[in-house]
């Protein structure tokens, strides 16, 4: 059975958009991109769903995110000035009052919240990496969940690393075509050298991607080049020696194997000319996470400088603690207008940029290009269409630029994923979100006592 999705445009993002354009979908694959009365003339026989006034536009791709500690939107809002109490009031809250439950609902909370904003595909950084797959295959996204390890100490980096593997072998007994698991030695300042190499060897070995978070702060800078400040302190109140090795976190990550890897690097933005030369060699990718980045005063990434290279880079959410929102149009806007704010920046990136970066992009940076990322014969089905119509949008003289500049997420109307509607007309047709909805409120009931 095909099915024809008709819109006024079509953007594959690879090749020019295509006004009043459709696809043709059987199964889970795309089998023809073309304008309507073309496709209409191929496929006779099909069924047609007319989107109307609205853009058909590749699955936006969330490179970064933290489905399960989407209960915790504004819960750390206070703590947003000092990033090492923030992480430590995240912590606590994360292990003492949430239980697995807890952790599954808010998981499966935040898929929806990406079904509905148009993305069809998440990279995840959870230390919940079951509640996390859980929460992908219910909702129906694509994605990469990555188990996360922690341990400053080497004394216990063995411990630490068999713990990781035996999580990870338990996820991978629960894949599918869609949610695959990856590892993520979670930073420079949490996870000690040794367990670092002992897990970068490991991802190699069983072809397990990587995902790190790394050069997001001027505390991580200082701790790695000269053994100072609250993360340096932290390890020797616990009784652990540290010693600075003198370098940058790219540098460190690479002299302990991690760039072997080939890594998925979230927010990148303390790094210079000589990092980004070091993560094109190594074939690093990169997370892009502007808002977050922004609301915990970490700073501005060079994604222009970026995007120059050949460095694959796509955006990231980062967690609804850190964001507020999963909203990728909304996270390509403002990408693009902090890039054009830097001083001396050339002003080269355009609305196109930002968009091939949300969808493209982003599949590159997963490894998923091959699959996703385009509207093209023979790849995935997975796409998202966004209502054109609304007053805010009115009128248009480019569609790129009206999608980048004047639309959200909130003008999402379909997003389907291997060919099926995951999200239709207002509502998440694959899980109960009233349940769900309710249960939020009583998490964040229990987290504020």
């Amino acid at each position: 059975m095909t099915k024809l999705y008709c819109a006024r445009w079509v953007l594959p993002v690879s090749s020019p958009a295509i006004e009043a354009g459709a696809l043709a979908v059987e199964g889970p694959r795309i089998v023809a991109v073309d304008t309507r009365s073309s496709l209409m003339a191929q496929f006779p026989e099909a069924t047609i769903s007319d989107l109307g006034e609205s853009a058909i536009i590749p699955g936006l791709v969330n490179a970064h995110s933290h489905l399960e500690l989407t209960a915790m939107r504004g819960f750390l809002d206070k703590e947003e000035h000092d990033f090492f109490a923030w992480l430590r009031k995240l912590t606590l809250a994360r292990l003492e009052r949430m239980t697995a439950d807890d952790l599954n609902v808010s998981a499966a909370w935040g898929a929806c919240e990406a079904a509905r904003a148009g993305v069809t595909s998440v990279a995840d950084a959870s230390d919940a990496a079951l509640q996390s797959m859980n929460a992908l295959r219910d909702v129906g996204l694509r994605g990469i969940v990555f188990q996360e390890s922690f341990g400053p100490d080497p004394r216990l980096a063995t411990e630490n690393f068999q713990k990781l593997r035996d999580k990870t072998a338990a996820l991978r007994g629960r894949e599918t075509a869609l949610v695959r698991c990856g590892v993520s030695p979670h930073a420079p300042y949490t996870v000690c050298a040794p367990q670092l190499e002992i897990i970068s060897r490991f991802a190699q070995a069983e072809k397990l991607p990587l995902m790190m978070h790394a050069a997001e702060t001027e505390m991580e800078v200082e701790f790695l080049r000269d053994g100072t400040g609250p993360f340096a302190d932290g390890l020797r109140s616990r009784g652990i020696d540290w010693r600075a090795p003198g370098v940058s976190p790219i540098q460190y990550l690479s002299d302990h194997g991690v760039l072997e890897t080939s890594p998925l690097l979230a927010h990148c933005i303390h790094i210079d000319e000589a990092d980004m030369d070091t993560m094109e060699k190594t074939g690093t990718r990169v997370a892009h996470c502007p808002k977050s980045n922004s609301k915990l005063s970490h700073g501005v990434a060079p994604f222009a400088k970026l995007t120059q290279k050949q460095i694959a880079v796509g955006l990231g959410s980062d967690s609804v603690a850190s964001n507020n929102t999963c909203d990728l149009l909304e996270e390509a806007r403002f990408a693009l207008l902090l890039a054009r704010s830097v001083a001396n920046n050339n002003h080269t990136l355009r609305s196109d940029d930002v968009l091939r970066t949300a969808t493209l992009g982003g599949a590159q940076s997963l490894g998923l290009q091959d699959q996703i990322g385009q509207l093209k014969e023979g790849f995935q089905a997975d796409f998202a269409a966004v209502s054109l119509d609304g007053v805010h949008q009115i009128p248009s003289y480019g569609v790129a630029d009206t999608l980048i500049f004047a639309s959200s997420g909130g003008d999402v109307t379909l997003t389907v994923v291997a060919g099926r509607e995951v999200y239709r007309d207002g509502r998440v047709t694959t899980v109960d979100e009233g349940r769900l909805r309710a249960r939020m409120h009583q998490i964040s009931v229990k987290l504020t006592r």
